[in-house]
This record gives C-alpha cells, sequence and structure tokens, in this order.
C-alpha cells in the first residue's frame, strides 16, 4: 500500500515559501488540501465533530503560526500531522474524552467473517498490512468503533499504522515518541482490541 505520506511536493514547498514571504493565498492553498484528511483522522481520535472541526481549525492556525519554523527535513503533512496529532490526544487526555460507540448484536452477526480476519491480523506480531484493513469495508468499520474504547494515545498509532499507513519511523516523527514507545503503544493497543474482540464476539474464546 502507498503511504498517507508522501515525499514533500514541489507544490507544497513552493506554497510555504510563498506563504512565509507574506502570500496568505498560498496558505489557503495548503488547508484546502489537507484539512479533510488532518479533520478525519481528528474524528477518529476524539470521537465528536464539533471537538474535530474546532481542533482541526486549531491545528491550522498553529500550522500558520509557526510556518517559519518548518524547515522542510519532513514532508509538510508529516509535520501538520503532528500538530493535529498531539493537539487532539492532549485535547482528549485533558477532558477525559473517550468516545464509547456501541456495537449492537446485528453489527456483530453481520460481520463475523471480517471480525474473525481482524483478530488474526491483531496476532500478526510484524504488523498486519494497512490496505487489508482499509481496503476491507467490514474491518475498517470494526475497527473504527474499537478504536473508540482505546484511549486517546493507542487509538492515535493504530490509526497512523493500520488506517494511514504510516511506518514506525513516520509515527515516532508524527508524535515525537521514541521508537521503543511506539512499538510498545502499538502492541498494547493490540493487545487490548483482541480482548475486546473476545469479549464483544467470541465469548472470550478461540
Amino acid at each position: 500500500m502507498k503511504s498517507g505520506i508522501a515525499n514533500i511536493t514541489v507544490a507544497d514547498a513552493i506554497l510555504i515559501e510563498r506563504y512565509q514571504q507574506g502570500d496568505s493565498e498560498a496558505m489557503e492553498v495548503l488547508i484546502l488540501k489537507y484539512q479533510n484528511r488532518i479533520y478525519s483522522l481528528i474524528l477518529k481520535i476524539c470521537a465528536n465533530a464539533d471537538d474535530a472541526a474546532e481542533l482541526t481549525q486549531e491545528a491550522f492556525v498553529k500550522a500558520m503560526d509557526n510556518v517559519d519554523k518548518f524547515e522542510g527535513r519532513s514532508c509538510f503533512y508529516t509535520w501538520l500531522f503532528r500538530i493535529a496529532v498531539n493537539l487532539t490526544i492532549n485535547y482528549c487526555q485533558k477532558h477525559a474524552a473517550h468516545g464509547f460507540v456501541s456495537l449492537d448484536s446485528k453489527c456483530n452477526e453481520d460481520n463475523n467473517q471480517a471480525n474473525v480476519t481482524l483478530k488474526k491480523l491483531l496476532r500478526d506480531k510484524n504488523s498486519p498490512d494497512p490496505a487489508i484493513v482499509v481496503q476491507n469495508k467490514e474491518l475498517y468499520q470494526i475497527v473504527i468503533k474499537l478504536l473508540m474504547k482505546l484511549n486517546a494515545g493507542q487509538r492515535a498509532v493504530i490509526l497512523l499504522r493500520d488506517i494511514e499507513g504510516m511506518n514506525y519511523a513516520q509515527i515516532t516523527n508524527v508524535l515525537n515518541i521514541k521508537l521503543g514507545t511506539v512499538k510498545s503503544r502499538i502492541s498494547r493497543a493490540r493487545s487490548n482490541l483482541r480482548e475486546m474482540l473476545d469479549v464483544l464476539f467470541f465469548n472470550n474464546t478461540d
């Protein structure tokens, strides 16, 4: 699967340079380019549309205020992701915003095969291919629902790895945490997801 994070494009570099030189319309172009993806990611972490909209706006305002500090060593999208994710995690921790989502029995029955597949993927210590999750509608829906029961930190690493398709190094860069922390957090998150699948779908049996 192609990574959700691309190398910084010539277009982005030009727009950033133009904005740094005082062209406000250049940032408007960048906002239009990335706002939907940033909003979607934030919504999956905070699980509240109103909060996600405000946090998206706050992320871009912070990016605008700090764009002079952007040196191009990472792609602009990664830099923007870092701002958005950390803002959202801090918000969730401050407000204890854990967006619980109900998984009704009908959903469980209809997606039983997807549940089994997901559980097998979560057992894979080498990390499941994000493409399998994203391209399978049933798997994707189950993952998003289960993620709402994780804390914000664990939710973020799973979203970045298995939904956005980032590798460990990119996640380390976005969250500004050590590689070992990324790996251990993903491991704990997947363990928690497996346990939830056991309870919700398999009555604690394999």
